[in-house]
């Protein structure tokens, strides 16, 4: 793929982010699965570690390299003409430039970027420097010329035992990564919580991206809570891993 187009989709990304309210960027990881949901309509897409990680048989949390999450998403990302978004997890141990340099390489218009660092221990980065992180991704994505839609996530609700208990700290997290030049931010594990929710949309400028699952959350849920963003993580793929047990189990031995 060349710059030329890489340029184009990741500006097609930033226009669909402020065309819906929210974007739905259903998560695939194969040519099969992305080619099916721009067949239904999608108009951009993510490739999610997890689900990419089963398909190819290795562990997520960074149980693969960049280099391998880079040859697997490049092939993908080339399959649809849609923007397509990549999970990078925390990185895989790269600096923000090397980031940006294998992932315009592969034509992504965006990325992910966590702050769980499974390569260190599964240690949780601190607001500056997860801020920081997001800030030298943003810079690299300047230099390069490509105008990447960085989607800052924090694990702060998902780690702890009582997330409306980290709500203060969560919202001085997200507040930080959009000044770090985060395009949208996404705080993981409280898609079922309204009132979380609510208080996230209402804290930040910029897009807030929630989980859902494709069957049992509802979009205009997500809209009225002000989500700017939904993407499903590895939820579609369980969905989908339900249906075919469901169809397969009448022929089984």
């Amino acid at each position: 793929m060349t710059l030329h187009t890489t340029v184009e989709r990741a500006q097609r990304l930033k226009q669909l982010h402020a065309q819906h309210q929210p974007l739905v960027l259903p998560t695939v990881w194969d040519v099969w699965s992305a080619r099916t949901a721009v067949a239904a309509g999608f108009p951009a897409l993510t490739i999610g570690s997890h689900p990419l990680a089963d398909s190819r048989g290795t562990d997520d949390h960074e149980g693969q390299t960049f280099e391998e999450v880079i040859a697997a998403v490049t092939p993908i990302i080339a399959a649809v003409d849609v923007p397509v978004s990549v999970d990078l997890e925390a990185g895989y141990g790269q600096k923000p430039a090397d980031l940006v340099a294998g992932l315009v390489e592969a034509g992504g218009a965006g990325l992910n970027i966590e702050d769980t660092v499974h390569s260190d221990g599964g240690r949780v980065r601190s607001t500056q420097e997860h801020a920081a992180f997001v800030a030298g991704l943003r810079a690299a994505a300047d230099d390069a010329g490509v105008p990447l839609w960085v989607n800052g996530r924090t694990d702060l609700f998902l780690h702890a035992q009582d997330a409306a208990g980290v709500l203060d700290e969560a919202i001085e997290r997200l507040r930080a990564l959009e000044q770090a030049g985060a395009d949208s931010v996404y705080p993981v594990g409280i898609q079922d919580d309204d009132e979380l929710l609510t208080a996230v949309t209402g804290a930040v400028g910029v897009p807030v991206n929630s989980t859902a699952h494709p069957v049992k959350h509802d979009l205009e849920r997500f809209r009225r809570l002000g989500v700017g963003r939904v993407t499903y993580g590895p939820l579609l793929q369980f969905a989908l891993t339900d249906s075919m047990k469901d169809m397969l189990r009448a022929w089984a031995p």
